[in-house]
């Protein structure tokens, strides 16, 4: 196995080429990860009428607000979880600002509302599983797992969290966008004030894992 190993060459670009082609028939004849519904009320058919008109999809906003429903969802999850692995006991535990973590717990279940409101306001139905939905599903799957898993510490479990609030950041500022373009001036107004609490909670995060790093240097140079 030794020898082997020395005489074994690192795989190459050319390698890429092959695998594009035996993965190609399956990526063409794959469907998508799904569709937005249209909205379902005569208000909401009313706006999507009015957008379509005027050269906008109003399809994408929808599916990008779908994406945030279950991006704060999955978010909501996370910080329990973080909150669970410190209740267990861990060493690192005491690093963890208990009321802060509370409180940014909470704020994450009132931006999850604030987005089904949202969808509902146009006429969606917040409970669809949309592409942008079912992406971030699968995205978040990966997370979970470290957050739950009983082999991860604190700080294993709050890098995940960093990576999380990282996407979140770049989602509202992309959805606030949107909302500009398409005229939703009140919503606009709204993710504006949930970007500003989510930025809060990306520092405090980062805070937190420069702490738990720089513990665990010291513990290892003791």
């Amino acid at each position: 196995m030794l020898e082997g190993s020395e005489r074994a060459m690192p795989t190459s670009v050319g390698d890429v080429g092959a695998l594009a082609a035996i993965r190609g028939p399956y990526i063409e004849d794959a469907d998508g990860l799904g569709s937005v519904p249209p909205p379902g009320t005569a208000k909401g058919v009313l706006k999507s009428g009015v957008q379509m008109i005027t050269g906008n999809r109003p399809e994408v906003f929808i599916d990008k607000l779908a994406e945030r429903l279950a991006f704060e969802r999955g978010g909501t999850r996370l910080y329990e979880a973080l909150m669970i692995k410190c209740l267990a006991g861990a060493d690192e535990s005491s690093v963890i600002d208990w009321q802060k973590l509370e409180e940014i717990h909470g704020e994450e279940m009132r931006h999850f509302e604030l987005v089904r409101q949202a969808l509902e306001s146009v006429g969606a139905d917040p409970t669809a599983m949309t592409p942008c939905a079912n992406l971030t599903g699968v995205e978040a799957m990966g997370l979970v797992q470290v957050l739950n898993g009983p082999r991860t510490t604190i700080a294993q479990s709050v890098h995940s969290i960093l990576i999380a609030e990282l996407a979140d950041n770049a989602g509202w500022e992309l959805l606030i966008t949107l909302a500009n373009e398409l005229g939703h001036k009140r919503l606009s107004e709204q993710f504006a004030a949930a970007l500003a609490a989510e930025q809060e909670h990306l520092a405090q995060v980062k805070a937190w894992m420069q702490e738990l790093t720089l513990g665990e240097a010291k513990m290892l140079a003791a």
